[in-house]
């Protein structure tokens, strides 16, 4: 059966106000107050975990002929206002309104702007391919460097001990994916007060330090991030470069606001995270200042002697936290992928009878796991994994406010040279960030991109080969009124029960509807031609799921609508059906299925190449009978060969 095509929905015409926010967030069960500590733990988890190696190694870069205060002050300066334009401007005070029924990330804009556009919005999906493949070189990157930076913090108590960091990251890493099979929903209840006490230790280290040397406040001011800037002119840059680390999990803040809504992510940021984060970069700086050594490892320098392997182990478990977030991201990302038509159906197994968003895909899962060792053990530390980091986050980040823009003019319908007012400076800010980062390409930045390009080809290949082979079948297949006029007069052999043939274009008779009255010679008391549409909404609501239209007497067409975050459970969503009066009975239905398989044609429009590539994502496509639950034991498939 070919992927579902996608069925555009109402987007929003205006922009959120406080009283109702248009753009239709969804309301959460539990209080303002709950939510946000359970959101530190999974929004927060990547960006705060970034102290640990973000001040040393934007420093670093100025260390080679001696540090003078005002570069201190300036990369602190430099950190503290990047997370304040970057997270709380861009991110938590606009972006975060820019939501899909209360769904964020570069997917959700995609869909929004698919939506308003309808076919005028390809452009659209080329962007949300580039962003979201760009998501996984940062969700490969992410555990490495954060369970790397951890680990080596056991090198400032026995230094003896550098032997076993990479060994042991790699056994933690190993556990880390092990076990998501089994859920993270009882794990999660534990990540907002663990990931709590984590920022309340940052802010505590920080305000114990400040006092080395209070000079260091001077970096609140902007000005001093400025004359930085000036007076370093090409260094500068490289800086930046390293500065950036301090928001790499900034578009998870996005991402992931669906789980918890916009109120409480944008309570924990201003009265918990941001703040802690700030302090503890103003005391790894004062620190510095008054004990210039302290650079080998400013974080875990910080720490009180007798609490400092207390201390790492906290720290190993708020990595641990933040690596499960982009694992859980990449998994949520998955599925957007596959039901937009971005990628081929991936198996995927729902771990909560309560949660619908609580998903585990085993490819995703172990190819994750693969490519994250390959990087701890190409790379063996932090510092050096640091040059890799950057490049496809801040990719991300203006492929982002690209679609921004494209919210704010066409969605919220707000006059052009407002929307470039709101969205330019942010794409400028980021424009440069993603050049700071492309200085680290031959450093070790060309393995995200390398992953990110081949992500992206191998979702354009799909989205391109489906659209070949869509055109294929409606051009070849003959009309399904047609075939119900045959029908009419041929009169064939009837069996009883009630037959469901799955298609994607329900004008034209599916395959295997026509396979089976040419092998089988017979047809069913009761046939249902049913189509499943994908809508650029994150959820749909149930009593609009179920669309149906009476063709014959014995034929009807049924149209059934999921969100894009929904799993397409067929067999439930037929349970609608027989509210409004199709009677059948699930024991006595009979899926039927057309399995196709592929063979490269020399006329194909696609290079040979991407036509082999095609085909091979063809065969990695998880069975219909699982992605649409279907009862296996009432599935017939019929096989179709088809050249593209």
């Amino acid at each position: 059966m070919n992927d579902a095509k996608t069925k555009a929905s109402k987007t929003n015409a205006h922009p959120p106000s406080a009283d109702e926010p248009v753009t239709g967030e969804q309301p959460h069960a539990g209080s303002t107050f709950g939510l946000a500590v359970g959101s530190v733990g999974v929004v927060y988890g990547d960006i705060g975990t970034s102290p640990l190696y973000a001040f040393r190694e934007a420093l670093h870069h100025t260390a080679s002929d001696g540090l003078t205060r005002a570069e201190v002050t300036g990369v602190v300066s430099l950190l503290i206002w990047t997370l304040t334009l970057v997270v709380t401007l861009k991110y938590v005070l606009f972006l975060m309104y820019a939501d899909n029924k209360g769904e964020g990330g570069t997917l959700s804009l995609v869909a929004l702007v698919r939506g308003a556009l309808g076919r005028r919005g390809g452009f659209a999906l080329i962007i949300g391919i580039l962003g979201a493949s760009m998501f996984f070189g940062d969700a490969v990157i992410t555990p490495a460097i954060s369970v790397l930076s951890a680990v080596e913090g056991l090198n400032v108590v026995a230094p003896a001990f550098s032997h076993y960091v990479v060994p042991l990251t790699i056994v933690i890493l190993i556990l880390l994916f092990a076990i998501q099979s089994l859920g993270t929903g009882r794990v999660a209840t534990w990540f907002g007060p663990i990931t709590a006490v984590w920022f309340i230790c940052l802010g505590l280290l920080g305000l114990m330090h400040v006092n080395d040397d209070p000079a260091i406040l001077y970096a609140l001011l902007p000005t001093s991030a400025l004359s930085f800037m000036i007076s370093h002119g090409f260094l500068a840059l490289v800086v930046i470069g390293s500065v950036f680390l301090a928001v790499t999990g900034a578009e998870a803040l996005y991402a992931d606001m669906g789980h918890f809504g916009r109120r409480p992510i944008q309570l924990a940021w201003l009265t918990l995270v941001f703040p802690a984060l700030a302090l503890n970069y103003l005391g790894q700086g004062a620190l510095v200042l008054s004990h210039p050594a302290a650079l080998e490892n400013p974080f875990f320098l910080m720490v009180p002697q007798p609490v400092r392997i207390p201390f790492i182990l906290l720290a190993t478990i708020a990595t641990i936290i933040a690596s499960q977030a982009v694992i859980t991201g990449a998994f949520s990302l998955t599925q957007q992928a596959v039901q937009l038509g971005l990628i081929p159906r991936i198996e995927s197994r729902h771990t909560s009878e309560t949660q619908a968003g609580q998903i585990y895909l085993p490819r995703i899962n172990w190819m994750l796991l693969i490519g994250i060792l390959a990087l701890v053990v190409f790379f063996r530390s932090s510092s050096a994994l640091a040059s890799a980091y950057g490049i496809s986050v801040t990719g991300e980040m203006v492929m982002s406010s690209m679609l921004a823009f494209i919210v704010v003019w066409k969605v919220w319908k707000w006059p052009i040279w407002v929307a470039v007012a709101i969205v330019a400076p942010f794409l400028s800010m980021e424009i440069v960030f993603l050049s700071a980062n492309l200085l680290k390409v031959f450093d070790g930045g060309y393995l995200p991109l390398t992953l990110a390009v081949c992500v992206a080809t191998c979702m354009w290949t799909w989205v391109r080969g489906s659209e070949l082979v869509y055109e294929k079948s409606h051009r070849e297949n003959i009309p399904l009124s047609d075939l119900l006029k045959m029908l009419g007069k041929s009169h064939p052999v009837r069996v009883n029960g009630t037959a469901v043939f799955l298609t994607s274009d329900p004008d034209i008779a599916p395959s295997a509807l026509l396979h089976n009255l040419k092998h089988n010679n017979v047809l069913h008391a009761k046939n249902i031609i049913m189509t499943v549409h994908v809508a650029t909404t994150p959820r749909y609501p149930d009593d609009q799921r179920v669309k149906i239209e009476p063709l014959s007497d014995d034929f009807v067409l049924v149209e059934l609508t999921f969100g894009y975050m929904e799993t397409p459970n067929v067999p439930r969503a037929l349970a609608e059906c027989r509210r409004q009066g199709i009677k059948f009975d699930i024991m006595a239905t009979s899926f039927f299925l057309n399995r196709r398989s592929f063979k490269p044609s020399p006329q194909s429009p696609m290079p040979v190449w991407q036509n082999r590539l095609f085909i091979s994502l063809t065969r990695m496509a998880a069975n219909a009978t699982d992605f649409y639950r279907l009862p296996s034991n009432r599935v017939v498939e019929l096989g179709q060969q088809l050249t593209v």
